[in-house]
């Protein structure tokens, strides 16, 4: 285990009737909010109404931003920007999931500086200040509502890019399973897969062998975002289903799965930034195809760390059945696995089934590469990113 400095600042609010802390929580940090916000389900659903009496009952001054779309677009950071800029605000308030928090982040940091917020991205400008946010979360995936972290498309370059700082981390986030009750059956199942993808990043591109701590709190995230997605989508209404997915999605990206693992990367993501840039496909959906692909390419790399990931996360019987044929035999059936367990929940596991054809392969894996830079992941030059696409067919 390497040596690390475990530090999350951010204030969990979990489970029934937590809503109403918002306005309390919000006036404590600053008199006039931007309230951040998706496409209008949570005005269909009462959650709306709800965390507005809640920010009036505090006499928070709301201004409204509203739109926020899945794969959230630069321009629309930018249109909060101005209208957070113009108005004063001193707060952000952000009501959805992974796309409408990032988006808040963004506008948190590019409302105390003068120059484009896309600099932040590209590594060309530091954050050296932001607005303080504050998350209701709605969806189970992303993680961002514990982490320091933001994904934005730009739509003019086509690019998908993520940036993190310390000055990012949400101060507090409300996290109600109920309020989930209403996600839809793919976006369950593609939160799950998210989930999935943000600890097997971790799991994978670590160099350190002697991690039994990490590797078994790992698996177990894994088997808990299947297990609870399984029970969600059987019942949506399944109060611990929904909690469970809800808890295990934060826990995977906040900082805990990486501690003591060194030097990690996120090239699985990086591919997939890709595509969701180029075809707006659901991140997760993009992912589910991504993952098995790529472990199928790493294979060749590392069969001992998929095979230890097989011990931890196979049916122990098919596990005792494949162990006396090699590291090999358990390797491939660890990546079938998981695939066949995302076919399972409706997610797409190949290019074809997102109707993405094989000839854009070249282009994918050139728009991979602006990112693959920003994030230091020289190893993976454009023939290796195609190799890995093929893989996905």
């Amino acid at each position: 285990m390497q040596n690390f400095v475990f530090h999350n600042p951010t204030k969990i609010i979990f489970g029934r009737n937590t809503i109403p802390s918002i306005g309390s929580e919000t006036i404590a940090l600053g008199q006039k909010a931007l309230l951040v916000y998706g496409q209008g389900s949570m005005k269909e659903s009462g959650l709306y109404e709800e965390v507005m009496n809640s920010l009036a009952d505090a006499c928070v001054i709301v201004v409204e931003h509203g739109g926020v779309r899945s794969n959230p677009l630069l321009d629309h950071v930018q249109q909060g920007i101005a209208k957070a800029k113009q108005e004063g605000v001193d707060v952000i308030v952000a009501v959805g999931g992974g796309s409408v928090i990032d988006t808040a982040k963004a506008i948190a940091a590019g409302s105390v500086v003068e120059h484009d917020v896309w600099k932040f991205f590209t590594g060309k400008k530091s954050v050296k200040s932001a607005l303080p946010v504050l998350t209701v979360l709605t969806l189970a995936a992303a993680g961002s509502e514990m982490n320091s972290g933001m994904v934005i498309t730009n739509q003019d370059t086509q690019e998908k890019f993520g940036f993190g700082h310390r000055l990012l981390y949400p101060k507090t986030s409300i996290l109600d399973p109920e309020i989930t009750y209403t996600v839809p059956p793919d976006y369950t199942a593609y939160g799950a897969v998210d989930a999935i993808a943000h600890v097997l990043e971790f799991y994978m591109t670590t160099q350190d062998t002697d991690t039994p701590v990490q590797a078994r709190f790992m698996e177990g995230l894994i088997l808990n975002a299947m297990e609870s997605c399984e029970r969600c989508l059987a019942d949506p209404r399944d109060y611990g289903g929904r909690a469970n997915l809800m808890w295990t999605a934060t826990l995977a990206l906040n900082g805990l799965t990486a501690a003591g693992l060194g030097r990690v990367g996120f090239p699985m993501h990086m591919i997939e930034h890709s595509l969701s840039a180029l075809y707006d496909v659901p991140h997760g959906a993009g992912l589910s195809v991504v993952m098995p692909g790529w472990l199928q390419w790493y294979l060749y790399q590392d069969t001992a760390r998929i095979a230890r990931l097989g011990q931890g996360i196979l049916p122990s019987a098919q596990f005792q059945q494949l162990a006396g044929q090699g590291e090999r035999a358990v390797a491939e059936q660890t990546i079938a696995f998981l695939r066949t367990w995302f076919s399972k929940v409706h997610s797409p596991v190949t290019l074809t089934e997102m109707n993405i054809p094989a000839e854009d392969i070249p282009r994918i894996a050139e728009n991979a590469l602006g990112l693959a830079k920003v994030w230091r992941l020289n190893q993976y030059s454009q023939a290796i990113i195609e190799e890995i696409l093929r893989g996905c067919i």
